[in-house]
């Protein structure tokens, strides 16, 4: 399990990078409160969107039926280009 975080995602506290399963546990679930379910490019993800606004975008990648990695988009640009749809 490793979960990335692009440049302005670490400009907003993330680390850059974590792996191992426990380690990404603990710091996605401390900073994903307030996180809304999201179709990212048509599959299951996350956004937290203060005020509507998407700001951090968290794309899953599954393997063999398991979250294998977590990224992180918070760049605007990057965002944009991104087929988002928030669920909750």
């Amino acid at each position: 399990m490793v979960l990335r975080a692009d440049d302005a995602a670490v400009t907003l506290g993330a680390s850059e990078e974590l792996r191992g399963a426990a380690a990404v546990a603990e710091r996605f679930l401390a900073r994903s409160r307030g996180a809304q379910p999201a179709l990212v490019d048509g599959v299951a993800g996350l956004v937290w969107a203060p005020g509507g606004q998407p700001r951090v975008v968290m794309d899953f990648t599954i393997s063999g039926g398991r979250i294998a990695s977590i990224d992180l988009i918070a760049d605007s640009e990057h965002i944009r280009e991104i087929d988002l749809t928030i669920r909750g």
